[in-house]
């Protein structure tokens, strides 16, 4: 196991696109800062998908312009396309994220092509943030299972995952969109993945559907994956994946990795001050380990 873990927060987007109804802006814009100020390196600000698709996220320029911008944080934002890109650079945005799924069936749902041609798609995108100095993370979708297809094969997990690597993206995320993934078939997979991708450049995203987050997280801690994705709160779910929950909170990940003698660099109490007050602005559960700590304090 490695010392240190960084933490992806991916809560103000990941987590608010699932939301029934749109955030006020100045909500969203006070969230990023308040988990930039907790000490977490890496907050994923929203996303620059066609409002129609993600209504809640419509506003992404108005809250990235209106952010607090940390020199010693990353931003990165979603984009599906080079018009979405070129809308994130114009607001300042220095780090994207582009995404695909492992499963054919979700591809089709969710941006309505195949995984060849959603990777087609991304081939310009990640070339002209490559020539624009722009770093670029990958999400591959659906890594243990699908709601349309079932199981997954981890060979095709792989194969994605190459081409996101092939085509320049310097990290990629490997997510369990639903939550159906055990320790054992987690850290199988990212062994395979890590076969053909230097291990320090995945990072893992699980869902906590059958509560299972922490421990295929610990799994993949074993195995010495120093990446991991999650949730003040545990926000979100998945728009085209019903029946899942929210991934994985932020303030249980870092509980227990403080618990293990591992850094992150966030301040736990200050995380669960924050997860408290997002969750009361959204009529939301605090996490589990939010509660414990914030009760203790």
């Amino acid at each position: 196991m490695t010392d240190h873990v960084t933490i992806v927060e991916v809560g103000p987007r990941d987590g608010l696109q699932n939301e029934p109804y749109t955030i006020p802006t100045p909500v969203k814009v006070e969230l990023i800062d308040r988990l930039a100020r907790c000490g977490l390196g890496v907050v994923e600000a929203t996303s620059f998908v066609a409002a129609p698709a993600i209504p809640q996220l419509a506003d992404a320029e108005d809250v990235f312009g209106r952010i607090e911008r940390k020199p010693d944080v990353r931003y990165p934002v979603l984009v599906p396309n080079l018009k979405g890109y070129e809308r994130a650079r114009t607001v300042g945005a220095e780090e994207i994220a582009v995404f695909t799924a492992a499963s054919e069936a979700f591809n089709q749902k969710n941006i309505k092509c195949s995984i060849a041609e959603s990777l087609e798609r991304f081939t310009p995108v990640i070339e002209r943030a490559r020539n624009d100095g722009v770093r670029v993370r990958g999400y591959v979708s659906t890594v243990l299972g699908c709601p349309y297809q079932g199981e997954v094969p981890v060979a095709e997990v792989v194969r994605v995952a190459e081409a996101l690597h092939e085509a320049g993206c310097a990290e990629i995320s490997l997510g369990d969109t639903i939550g159906v993934g055990t320790p054992r078939k987690a850290r199988a997979m990212l062994e395979a993945v890590a076969g053909s991708i230097p291990l320090e450049q995945l990072a893992v995203h699980f869902h906590d559907t059958y509560g299972q987050a922490l421990a295929n997280i610990y799994a993949c801690l074993e195995f010495g994956v120093v990446v991991v994705d999650s949730s003040v709160a545990g926000l979100g779910g998945c728009p085209y994946a019903r029946g899942a929950t929210g991934n994985v909170a932020t303030e249980d990940v870092v509980f227990m990795l403080d618990g293990m003698g591992m850094t992150t660099g966030v301040d736990l109490e200050a995380l669960a001050r924050t997860g408290d007050w997002i969750a009361g602005e959204l009529g939301r559960p605090r996490s589990r380990a939010g509660q414990a700590i914030l009760k203790r304090n």
